[in-house]
C-alpha cells in the first residue's frame, strides 16, 4: 500500500455519519455510472449477487452505518472509517474481528479514473458485495487471523494471498474469464484490461506460486491468477499458512513482471 496520501481523511459525527459534500456525491454518482455496464459485462457472478443484496445508492456516498446494517444481518461484518493510509497490523486485525475498514474521502474529479490508494469507493463498491458471500468473508476473516499469528516481516508475503485473490483475482466461468476482485470492480480501465488484455499474463490459482509473486499498487497488474471455482480460495482459508509463507520465503521471490522503479535523487 502507498506510504503517502495527499487525501484527508473525513470525520464521523457521533452517530457514525460523514457530511460528504454535493461534489463529493457528483464523483460516486459518475463513478457509478461508469462502472455499471462494465461489472454487469465483466464481473463475477458472486460479485453481481453481491451488488444486488446490498442496492448501494447511486447518487450520493452510502453511509458506513448503513452498509455495516445490511452486512451484519448477512455476515455479521461491518464496516468502519479509518484514516486515508492504515498499516498492515491494523488491518490485520480489523479484518479478524469481521470489520472492514473503510478510507472516507472519496477521490477527486483529477484522480476520477485513477487512484493509487483506496478511496471509498473502492470500499464500499468494490469491496463489501464480497462480503454479503459468508464464504468470502471467512476467507478474509482468516487471512487477518494469519496477520495476528504472523511475524511483521511476513506481512508482506501475506498480503499477496489477498491481493491477488479478494483484491485483483479472476474466476473462470461459464467458459469465460470473469473479474472477481475488489480492485478491479471499482477501477474503470483495469477491470476491463484484466480479462480482455491480450498481453496480460493469467496463471492458474496457486497458493504458493502467489506468495511468491510481487505486485505493484501504481499499475495495471500484468500477472492476475485464475481461480476456476470459488472453493479453491476457500480451500486455502483453511490451509497452514504460515507453513505456507515459510515455504515460499525459502524458494525466495519470483522476478518481477513489470518495470523496476526508478530511484527518485
Amino acid at each position: 500500500m502507498p506510504k503517502s496520501t495527499k487525501y484527508v481523511a473525513k470525520i464521523a459525527d457521533a452517530e457514525g455519519r460523514i457530511d460528504y459534500t454535493s461534489q463529493d456525491d457528483a464523483v460516486w454518482r459518475d463513478l457509478v455510472a461508469q462502472q455499471e455496464q462494465n461489472i454487469k459485462k465483466y464481473s463475477a457472478k458472486e460479485y453481481l449477487a453481491g451488488q444486488e443484496k446490498l442496492n448501494l445508492p447511486k447518487d450520493r456516498v452510502p453511509q458506513c452505518v448503513d452498509v455495516s446494517r445490511q452486512l451484519q444481518a448477512l455476515t455479521g461484518w461491518s464496516v468502519e472509517p479509518v484514516p486515508a493510509l492504515i498499516g498492515f497490523s491494523q488491518f490485520f486485525s480489523m479484518l479478524a474481528n469481521r470489520t472492514f475498514p473503510a478510507a472516507s474521502f472519496i477521490r477527486s474529479r483529477e484522480d476520477f479514473n485513477y487512484i493509487e490508494e483506496p478511496d471509498i469507493f473502492h470500499e464500499i463498491y468494490g469491496h463489501t458485495p464480497l462480503l454479503t458471500d459468508e464464504r468470502f468473508a471467512k476467507f478474509s476473516e482468516a487471512i487477518g487471523k494469519t496477520g495476528l499469528e504472523c511475524d511483521k516481516s511476513d506481512y508482506s508475503w501475506l498480503i499477496r494471498l489477498y491481493w491477488f485473490t479478494i483484491e485483483f483475482g479472476l474466476i473462470r466461468q461459464d467458459g469465460q474469464i470473469k473479474a472477481l476482485g475488489s480492485g478491479l470492480a471499482s477501477s474503470p480501465t483495469e477491470l476491463i484490461c484484466s480479462v480482455s488484455d491480450e498481453t496480460a499474463i493469467r496463471k492458474p490459482f496457486d497458493v504458493i506460486d502467489i506468495l511468491r509473486t510481487p505486485y505493484r499498487i501504481d499499475i495495471h497488474q500484468p500477472i492476475y491468477f485464475v481461480l476456476d471455482n470459488p472453493d479453491q480460495l476457500f480451500k486455502a482459508a483453511d490451509r497452514d499458512l504460515l507453513s505456507d509463507i515459510r515455504e515460499a520465503r525459502q524458494l525466495g521471490l519470483h522476478e518481477p513482471a513489470y518495470p523496476l522503479k526508478e530511484a527518485v535523487a
